[in-house]
């Protein structure tokens, strides 16, 4: 047996090397690669095509992979330059904000050189669905308030009046409340820039909905969406010029007799904690 072995092994021996010793023959006589390394050829091509193709099929996947970590990378970044935008945007509307409330508070002075204010708190919200009311924490025995004191920003926005004055604290109706009403210029600061002078006022079915309402409005009063109410100053219950809100729709009534027009309020009460009672003005003659 052992013998068989070595008798074959030196067969496989000798016609490897005669394989070898033709295509050695062949590359430098015939200047070419043989029958034998051109039959080699033949059957390794397809296994050299196929590994050809996976070469750029793995190429082709390592480049996608590459591509898109860069698209990722790139919309990390545009999302970050996004969201600071979106941050410097909310910086400049609050500082526009900003800029018009002290503005206005510059020329609510400007126009009531006598008037006094005096800094309070909001003490808690009455839960009544019929009211617009709140409690401040001044009364008669640490303030000067009195009912019908007015209540408004430091900017010069109306936000209601004393309606009733205890020891320590006093309630204050907002200007959305069924009792308040305002004589005011619609679209001016005054009855030169006015469109006409109206009564602004709480009104129920519109109370729940956060508007005021303006009606009966006269036929030669022109008002339009998006014009600005302030107080006129007659009467002498409140200062002139205090800002009460924008109309934000004309209207006539069910019964087609005479208009009405719906007011937005210039500040939402329930966001504002502190604020000032107007104790003492003087509107101008």
């Amino acid at each position: 047996m052992k013998a068989l072995i070595t008798k074959r092994s030196v067969i496989i021996t000798s016609i490897a090397l005669l394989l070898a010793l033709i295509t050695l023959v062949s590359v430098n006589v015939f200047n070419s690669a043989g029958p034998v390394t051109g039959f080699a050829s033949t059957i390794t091509r397809p296994i050299r095509a196929l590994s050809s193709t996976v070469t750029r099929t793995f190429s082709n996947i390592f480049a996608s992979i590459y591509r898109y970590e860069e698209l990722e990378k790139r919309y990390e970044e545009l999302l970050r330059d996004n969201i600071q935008m979106r941050t410097d945007f909310r910086d400049s509307v609050a500082l526009a904000q900003e800029n018009a409330d002290l503005r206005q508070q510059l020329e609510f002075r400007q126009r009531n050189p006598g008037v006094r204010q005096e800094l309070v708190n909001l003490s808690g919200w009455n839960s009544d669905n019929w009211t617009s009311t709140f409690i401040i924490n001044r009364g008669y025995a640490n303030s000067e308030i009195r009912p019908g004191t007015p209540v408004g920003t430091e900017y010069g926005v109306l936000l209601g009046q004393v309606s009733e004055v205890r020891a320590t604290e006093s309630t204050v109706i907002t200007v959305l409340d069924t009792k308040f009403s305002a004589a005011a210029f619609v679209g001016g600061e005054n009855s030169e820039e006015a469109d006409g002078t109206v009564t602004v006022k709480g009104d129920f079915a519109h109370m729940r909905n956060g508007l005021l309402i303006i009606d009966h409005i006269d036929d030669d009063i022109n008002i339009l969406t998006g014009a600005e109410v302030f107080t006129s100053g007659f009467g002498g219950i409140f200062p002139a010029g205090l800002t009460v809100g924008t109309v934000v729709s004309v209207n006539n009534h069910a019964n087609g007799i005479g208009r009405y027009a719906t007011v937005m309020p210039s500040r939402d009460v329930r966001t504002i904690q502190t604020m000032f009672v107007i104790l003492e003005f003087e509107n101008p003659d």
